[in-house]
């Protein structure tokens, strides 16, 4: 009788060269992915775009359908709507930083001087950098002047992304009922039913991530502007403008425009209100990560800090401020994926008895 054969290598060996070639393949097909998206970015955006605002505006289009309006004018009244409210809120913010971007630069350039006056040379860097940011924006400037063509394309791009993803709002919102139907003949059978879960979840993480991320950005931009026209920092409603943006970022956008806040009022307000203004901005802070974040986002996806700081590194790294916005709900989403394959595929645990 002929002796069992003896594997090349151990059990645990192949095991770990199996995940290996998993994980190489998986991130083969990632590295593909961002390749082909990076290349049709034109039309992957506003993709992407009118996913997170159909998130946003969903609820909105849901309650219009449940009063017994057509589904096209729901969607056409809501695609209205969200055009009056961005427009009315980019005129604001720029509004407000225009009005007071001259006295925010000039308060950061008086904090430069402090710093000069207390720290010496390392100061005067600063205050040098503060002097020469008009020159270097001339430089840049004659640069971008020399290459008009290539501008005009880039805004004529960015407006034909803006309107190719209203218009992909308005038909998602319109057919978001025949979505379920769609996914479903993707695929035969069981893994029809499944993929329909999956891209269930993977939604309804981006939509818990955009409405709650947008009511917990208004909250900070309220209460910090409120708390900056109390102290009469100059520039308070540019400030909240940008915390309000900001927010849309976690952890990195929150620290930039705190940061700001601090250092205007450094500037323009003496020592002793720049720390008040830091007290207001960290009880935001504590406000938003211990009751806000904790209350209205509860039933999403929630991420480790760690996991959003990496998401936010890549996104910057392939997409520039784009990715750093787009990263984070794409990562909510994939983890609504994982954690819907987790319930479907975990094998439960033997019990004890």
């Amino acid at each position: 009788m002929q002796a069992p054969r003896q594997p090349l290598l151990p059990g645990p060996v192949l095991r770990l060269a199996a995940w290996c070639a998993v994980i190489l393949l998986f991130a083969g097909v990632v590295y593909v992915g961002v390749l082909l998206c990076s290349q049709f970015r034109t039309a992957v955006t506003p993709v992407l775009l009118a996913l997170l605002g159909t998130a946003l505006l969903g609820p909105l289009h849901r309650r219009l359908v449940r009063a017994r309006v057509n589904r096209s004018v729901a969607a056409g009244l809501t695609c209205v709507a969200v055009v009056a409210v961005v427009g009315g809120a980019v005129y604001i913010v720029v509004a407000a930083l225009i009005d007071t971007g001259d006295q925010i630069v000039a308060s950061l350039k008086d904090a430069a001087q402090g710093v000069a006056d207390h720290f010496g040379a390392a100061g005067t860097s600063l205050d040098d950098l503060a002097t020469n940011a008009k020159e270097l924006l001339t430089k840049f400037g004659g640069t971008a002047a020399s290459n008009v063509i290539s501008g005009v394309s880039v805004v004529g791009e960015s407006i034909a992304m803006a309107v190719l993803a209203l218009f992909l709002v308005f038909f998602f919102l319109r057919d978001a009922h025949k979505a379920a139907g769609l996914i479903r003949g993707l695929a035969p059978g069981e893994s029809g039913v499944t993929l329909e879960a999956m891209a269930r979840r993977a939604y309804e993480a981006v939509e818990g991530f955009m409405r709650g991320t947008s009511f917990i950005a208004l909250i900070d931009a309220v209460c910090i502007t409120l708390g900056l026209l109390v102290l009469d920092v100059p520039g308070a409603v540019g400030l909240g403008a940008l915390v309000f943006v900001g927010a849309f970022i976690p952890y990195l956008g929150a620290f930039i425009s705190g940061a700001v806040a601090v250092l205007v009022a450094l500037a323009d307000r003496g020592f002793v209100i720049a720390l008040w203004v830091l007290g207001i901005v960290l009880a935001v802070q504590v406000l938003e990560g211990h009751v806000l974040t904790p209350m209205i986002q509860s039933r999403t996806v929630q991420m480790h800090p760690a996991v959003v700081m990496v998401a936010i590194t890549a996104g910057a790294s392939v997409a520039g401020v784009l990715g750093m916005l787009l990263a984070v709900p794409l990562t909510a989403a994939a983890f609504g994926v994982v954690h819907e394959l987790r319930a479907r595929y975990q094998v439960p645990e033997p019990s004890d008895s």
